[in-house]
């Protein structure tokens, strides 16, 4: 039986993997992490993974097991980590292993700057409604789907999501480039990650290197809008099909939206000219998978969306409220203008959080400018603690208020109990769309419990 042990276990991903492979007999699972939070420990232990007590063991590492995975969080000096390398143990990073296993599947990769993670799960909503198999890797619960991660015998597609960030603390890569697609999807590229890629070329650069990893003979899915991605794809090997998309035809009837097809019309629970483009890109990638046109759109109309992205949280007469992952400035304002399009008579009262490195850093705000200002009234959230914790230089609120721009209907808040009374100033019980982007938490604010109290009639 082989022992796969995982350093830093409770990474989202990782204790994804981990759970994967331990419902699998054929394999024992074991972990270590020095920190642990939720949901990844509630998880671990229902499957009985978490680890008896946190820390980093080495002297549990040993020559009965066969293959370690580490995890972004470890760092090169980990002494699990170090006692595997001097053991010669097989050692993996997260997307290596994942590879490892589907090495002889049809891969399909979903990366780009936004809308991976939706469209990713989207072709697997489809997928699972066309009754084929597939392997996977998504970076958001799905309905219908148990975890974040399957891996199986059976399957022989494998579906990813494509993270750019770095592979592991042994290896500087991109993520993405270790998958090796035979269909890639990239949905657009604006820039993020300034830690790691401190310049806009730098960063394109990974993407077009994605591309030129893709197996012989396969394709490439990408949004023609982006005129990065439009050179990507002039440059491919000649042995490329490259496959552009746009937004497809559509309209919005008393709050739904509707495709448009040679087929009739296909009423979405989805939105926003963003999530459109998804939808199209999906169709692309389930169309190379042998879905037909009629089952992809029978399938998409019942997709409900992946958590946390563009996520509806709360409603109450005539006033809504949504939550959604973003965070970088192409994010929110494709969110922004997704609510403001779809709920054209409504107040749209936004509020976002800095949470990132690239968010809280000074030279970077400026790539803010404007993103707001399809909102009636905006909100610009962060924690001081979080800038100091990062080890960033220090930024004002009237630093981030002047990057943003929006005068008046923009607010600068440092205090989270402080950004809750001036949003429990506001009436919004009436014909308002309240909206909540953040890929962090607003500082342990209960946004679902906030929303409900505010719109409420």
């Amino acid at each position: 039986m082989p022992h796969v042990h995982f350093i830093a276990i409770g990474g989202a991903a990782m204790h994804s993997l981990a759970i994967a492979l331990s419902e699998d007999p054929a394999y024992r699972v074991t972990g270590s992490d020095d920190e642990i939070f939720e949901p990844s420990r509630s998880r671990l232990q229902a499957h009985g993974l978490l680890p008896a007590e946190t820390g980093w063991h080495p002297e549990r590492i040993d020559g009965s097991i066969d293959a370690v995975v580490v995890g972004m969080h470890a760092t090169a000096d980990n002494p699990e980590l170090r006692r595997a390398r001097e053991l010669g143990l097989r050692i993996y990073s997260f997307p290596e292993y994942l590879y490892e296993h589907t090495r002889d599947k049809k891969r399909v990769v979903v990366g780009g700057s936004h809308g991976k993670t939706t469209t990713t799960a989207m072709i697997l909503h489809v997928l699972h409604r066309a009754g084929i198999e597939a392997d996977y890797m998504v970076g958001a619960q799905i309905e219908g789907l148990d975890n974040m991660v399957r891996l199986s015998a059976d399957a022989r597609v494998a579906v990813f999501e494509g993270d750019e960030y770095l592979t592991s603390p042994l290896d500087p890569r991109p993520k993405f480039h270790l998958y090796k697609p035979h269909v890639a999807v990239l949905t657009g590229i604006a820039w993020d990650h300034i830690n790691v890629f401190p310049t806009f070329d730098r960063y394109v650069e990974q993407f077009r290197r994605f591309a030129e990893l893709i197996e012989p003979h396969g394709c490439l899915i990408y949004y023609e809008g982006d005129e990065n991605l439009r050179r990507i794809a002039a440059g491919l090997r000649p042995d490329i099909t490259a496959l552009p998309y746009g937004t497809p035809a559509y309209e919005v009837r008393e709050g739904t939206t509707c495709l448009l097809t040679g087929d009739g019309e296909v009423a979405l629970q989805v939105f926003g000219e963003h999530n459109l483009q998804n939808i199209e890109a999906a169709r692309l990638a389930c169309g190379q998978l042998g879905v037909a046109e009629a089952d992809f759109y029978r399938a998409i109309a019942s997709f409900a969306g992946a958590s946390n992205r563009l996520q509806r949280v709360a409603q109450s007469g005539t006033s809504v409220a949504y939550k959604d992952f973003a965070h970088s400035p192409s994010k929110l304002r494709a969110t922004v203008q997704a609510v403001r399009k779809q709920y054209p008579g409504k107040r749209l009262v936004a509020c976002m959080e800095l949470h990132t490195f690239s968010s809280l850093t000074g030279d970077f705000l400026p790539q803010y400018r404007g993103c707001m200002d399809g909102a009636d009234v905006a909100f610009v959230y962060y924690n001081t603690e979080v800038v100091r914790h990062k080890r960033l230089q220090a930024i004002t609120p009237q630093q981030v208020q002047a990057a943003f721009g929006g005068g008046d209907r923009l607010t600068v808040q440092t205090d989270p109990q402080e950004l809750q009374r001036r949003l429990r100033q506001l009436d919004m019980h009436d014909n308002t769309a309240l909206l909540f982007m953040s890929s962090g938490n607003f500082s342990g604010i209960d946004v679902a419990a906030l929303a409900q109290e505010l719109i409420k009639e």
